[in-house]
């Protein structure tokens, strides 16, 4: 015959310490998934740094008119480089441009160009994906060998294609034709990964049960598919922004990027090419250099926070 515990009585429903856990059990909280998705990121330390860190570069960059200390084409009287001082932080470039002021405004062309290039491809391949994924069959045959068309082509070939056709062969590129060949080579990701993950939601029990409900294919794709696909759409946006600035650099290395008076991170370090053999000038590389790993450092945590955020089987 089995005891009850001591504390115990006859007549008592439920022991007495029992009872104090069924409360504290029911009193327990419901966390929404705004509030799970916050605490998660927010144990993300360097994520959340990192968006601090980002939110000062696009503040500062974006404030570059009342910020910086020279206008654009401003030029010291020698036409030559200055080391740092207090008259120039960063000191001058190759042309005599002080290269703080510089970093300002050549940051709000790097950024918007990133930032731009991130919203288009994904917005073209979450689409792409969706109709792909979802009907299946011609469609889908048909996008994904488009896709594997654009992969398999060298992204420097469509880049540099792009921006002659774009500019010809005298005009020199614009950011506006930057964004758009980079918005071409960056959407195809996003595509194939949007696809595999309709794949995976089309036959679950909620989507069934929104046909059985009578809800057309666009409004289960809008309303009930891509909510469930917004974690890799997220982190896919905040890769293809870093890549964006990166690519942007390389391309104004290469003799592909923005010409004065319009300036980027990229093209300061394609301007400076001259001073890399010379260790006295380190500073005309180093500070460009140095904005474009803030920038893609911070972006790159930003998308392991949301990463780790919006996975479901996260028990942070």
């Amino acid at each position: 015959m089995i005891q009850p515990p001591p504390s115990f009585r006859v007549g008592e429903a439920t022991p007495p310490h029992h009872e104090d856990q069924l409360v504290a059990i029911g009193e327990a909280p419901v966390r929404s998934q705004w509030q799970l998705f916050r605490r998660r990121f927010l144990h993300h330390k360097m994520a959340v740094f990192s968006i601090g860190l980002l939110l000062v570069l696009l503040v500062v960059c974006f404030l570059a008119n009342w910020l910086a200390p020279y206008a654009l084409d401003w030029r010291n009287d020698a036409f030559e480089p200055t080391a740092p001082s207090l008259a120039h932080w960063f000191g001058t470039d190759l042309s005599g441009r002080d290269i703080f002021s510089l970093i300002l405004y050549g940051g709000q062309i790097s950024l918007k160009i990133g930032l731009a290039v991130a919203l288009f491809s994904t917005v073209i391949g979450t689409v792409t994906g969706a109709v792909a994924g979802w009907f299946g069959s011609f469609a889908d045959g048909f996008l994904m060998r488009v896709t594997d068309l654009f992969l398999v082509i060298p992204q420097i070939a469509i880049l540099a294609l792009g921006l002659q056709y774009l500019n010809g062969p005298i005009k020199s590129p614009t950011d506006v034709s930057i964004i758009v060949v980079l918005v071409l080579v960056f959407w195809m990701p996003v595509a194939r990964v949007v696809r595999a993950q309709v794949l995976s939601l089309k036959e679950k029990e909620f989507v069934e049960a929104a046909r059985a409900a009578g809800a057309s294919p666009i409004r289960i794709i809008v309303f009930h598919v891509l909510p469930n696909c917004l974690g890799p759409i997220f982190v896919s946006a905040t890769l293809a922004v870093a890549a964006a600035i990166l690519t942007e650099a390389s391309l104004a290395f290469l003799g592909f990027g923005l010409k004065s008076p319009k300036t980027s991170w990229g093209t300061m370090i394609a301007d400076a090419k001259p001073a890399a053999t010379l260790p006295n000038l380190w500073y005309v590389i180093f500070f460009p250099g140095l904005f474009i790993f803030l920038a893609v450092f911070a972006i790159n945590f930003i998308g392991d926070g949301l990463r780790d955020a919006l996975d479901p089987q996260s028990d942070q």
